[in-house]
């Protein structure tokens, strides 16, 4: 099977981008799966059910999310109806939404999870405990699983991918934005990737409007953060996934 992973979509743009080329790019590639990180596509902090729903129709199967999870309070109910949009597992369990979800892919069960790492972000509850709990309650009910680790610190998304690495056989980190070089087989054939980058305008800073972010380092005042206008990217990997052997032959990162 081939499995497509794309980092963070940032702003209307990115949106427009997949609406016109994500099926198109699946068709070309032979990709079984999609999953998409969403949870900047809504001006940058949060997604709005209505682009929920455009993502999920664009060629996304499973919806990821992260820190801006609740940015958008018309998101909530969607979070609690829809099991195709997920949001980090180790969010207080009264927060809207699930960590995980199970879906039917070419006859296989794939179970996906999202988690969010704690350093330089909210103390949530710990990753390695949320997911090792989901594999323990969902044993059985799946045939192989995908983890997106939505974390700031390269040495936390690497610690989680090596705890499970064999367990979970696709990994890969959101968040930061800018795509990462190491795109690997984890020692016991787990695929891995610490950041896939993000699906926005790359003339920016992270999506955002450079401008704006040079005068909040330069000033340290706050200071509008607006999606960046430009050149559209959709970056990520795509992990070929041996069904026999239940490991990953090959991380390719792609853009388009």
């Amino acid at each position: 099977m081939r499995i497509l992973a794309l980092g963070d979509v940032v702003g209307e743009g990115a949106i427009l981008h997949l609406e016109h080329k994500l099926w198109k790019y699946r068709l070309q590639n032979q990709i079984d799966m999609t999953v998409v990180n969403g949870e900047n596509a809504s001006a940058v902090r949060g997604l709005c059910q209505k682009d929920a729903r455009r993502l999920l129709d664009a060629g996304a199967d499973v919806l990821t999310l992260g820190n801006h999870t609740y940015g958008m309070r018309d998101l909530y109910p969607f979070l609690e109806e829809e099991s195709c949009i997920i949001r980090p597992a180790n969010y207080p369990p009264t927060c809207p939404g699930a960590g995980y979800t199970v879906i039917t892919v070419c006859g296989y069960r794939v179970l996906c999870i999202n988690v969010q790492g704690r350093v330089y972000l909210d103390p949530l509850d710990s990753p390695f405990d949320a997911v090792d709990k989901i594999l323990t309650r969902e044993a059985g009910n799946y045939d192989f699983s995908i983890l997106d680790i939505h974390a700031e610190a390269t040495s936390e998304k690497l610690a989680i991918a090596h705890w499970f690495d064999g367990r979970i056989p696709m990994m890969f980190g959101t968040h930061t934005h800018v795509p990462t070089a190491d795109a690997r087989v984890l020692p016991k054939g787990s695929g891995y990737v610490t950041d896939l980058g993000m699906t926005g305008p790359v003339d920016g800073i992270i999506g955002t409007k450079a401008e704006q972010v040079i005068e909040r380092f330069r000033t340290a005042m706050p200071t509008r953060f607006d999606v960046a206008e430009g050149e559209i990217e959709a970056q990520g990997v795509i992990f070929d996934y041996n069904t026999d052997t239940g490991r990953v032959q090959s991380v390719t990162r792609i853009s388009f």
